[in-house]
């Protein structure tokens, strides 16, 4: 199955094989640079697999060049002929607005999201890979809090994503210089999980390992590790973790990885 969003001009492309979501950016001519169809167009591919009960993972990656090189530098004279408050301010998707949805989509999908990252993924592009579970960067992927070169602060959901990734001073250190980092120096930090000379293939041989685990307890992991990330306190944590872990066991799918163990075969889930 395959789906373009972006109207006549398709900014995204989404595969489904296997139970894993195959999203693809494809603006290739313009490095996958986000202006407001773009934004809508990775919006609308999140929100359309929100409600699938047959995912179990998801792949982001961008055609050609590059992840995302960032805000496409023409928005910038759409953005400043309007009024900034109105363009910014309202909460046109739950808590965020449009561009925050951007990053935040992915972050809110209850299966885990793996990036797959090459070229650059700067500003924009950076708060949208963030907006994954895992990301996994080509050794030359270049990376970079970018907005700071615009006078601008990064404003689509980075200041809730990157404090849980990275310690407070670099924090600082990359949104005050909008210096671009290498992959190594990502790793190093936190900003990426793994480096691979072929990330896209990584990516997807580690969602097609995650499809074969139980579909119920990745999702269940992925519920537990944001409320933990979130802030909540000891006691809301572990009452979480018991209720995770009641509804699992004797469940369908536990049942199937236990049969699957013993009989040593690949466990198969309806």
């Amino acid at each position: 199955m395959e789906q373009l969003f972006g109207g006549e001009s398709p900014r995204v492309r989404v595969e489904i094989r296997d139970h894993v979501a195959h999203v693809t950016l494809v603006r290739s001519d313009k490095m996958n640079a986000v202006d407001t169809p773009m934004a809508e167009a990775i919006i609308a591919a999140g929100e359309a697999l929100m409600g699938r009960d047959d995912l179990r993972a998801v792949v982001l990656a961008g055609e050609g060049r590059a992840f995302c090189a960032g805000l496409d530098v023409a928005s910038f004279a759409e953005f400043a002929g309007g009024d900034p408050e109105a363009r910014v301010m309202p909460r046109t998707h739950g808590d965020a607005n449009l561009y925050q949805r951007v990053a935040m989509v992915w972050h809110d999908l209850p299966v885990p999201v793996i990036a797959a990252l090459h070229g650059v993924a700067f500003g924009a592009g950076l708060q949208l890979a963030v907006g994954a579970d895992i990301r996994i960067a080509h050794p030359e992927t270049r990376l970079a809090i970018m907005e700071a070169k615009w006078g601008l602060v990064p404003d689509m959901g980075g200041m809730v994503l990157l404090p849980r990734l990275i310690r407070s001073d670099v924090l600082r250190r990359l949104t005050y210089s909008a210096q671009p980092i290498g992959a190594e120096a990502a790793r190093d930090c936190g900003l990426v999980t793994e480096i691979d000379e072929a990330p896209l293939q990584a990516a997807q041989a580690l969602a097609a390992e995650i499809a074969g685990k139980s579909p119920s307890a990745m999702r269940a992991a992925k519920r537990l590790i944001g409320l933990a990330e979130s802030g909540a306190g000891r006691e809301e944590v572990l009452m979480a973790e018991s209720r995770e872990q009641t509804a699992l066991i004797g469940g369908t799918h536990q049942r199937e990885v236990i049969a699957a163990n013993m009989a040593g075969r690949a466990p198969v889930f309806e």
